[in-house]
C-alpha cells in the first residue's frame, strides 16, 4: 500500500523566496534591476552578508544611499 501524500505548504516557497541564490544568474539579475546594481555588486553583497534578501536589499541600499548622499527617513 503507497503512503499518502501529505498536503504541500507554503513554507518551502516563503523560504526559497527570502534567499538569493548567487550561484543562481536569473535570481542574481532579478535583483541586480530590483535595486538598480551592477550582477557584480550583488554577487559581492551575496558574498559579503549571506544569501538572505532582506540583509543583501539592505546593503545594496545603503551603498545607494552612500553613493546619492542622502538619508531615508524612518
Amino acid at each position: 500500500m503507497a503512503k499518502k501524500a501529505k498536503k504541500q505548504t507554503a513554507r518551502g516557497r516563503r523560504q526559497d523566496r527570502a534567499r538569493v541564490a548567487g550561484g543562481q544568474d536569473y535570481e542574481v539579475s532579478y535583483e541586480a534591476k530590483k535595486t538598480g546594481k551592477s550582477v557584480a555588486s550583488v554577487k559581492k553583497a551575496v558574498k559579503k552578508v549571506g544569501n538572505s534578501r532582506k540583509r543583501v536589499e539592505r546593503r545594496l541600499g545603503s551603498a545607494m544611499k552612500k553613493s546619492l548622499g542622502t538619508t531615508r527617513a524612518r
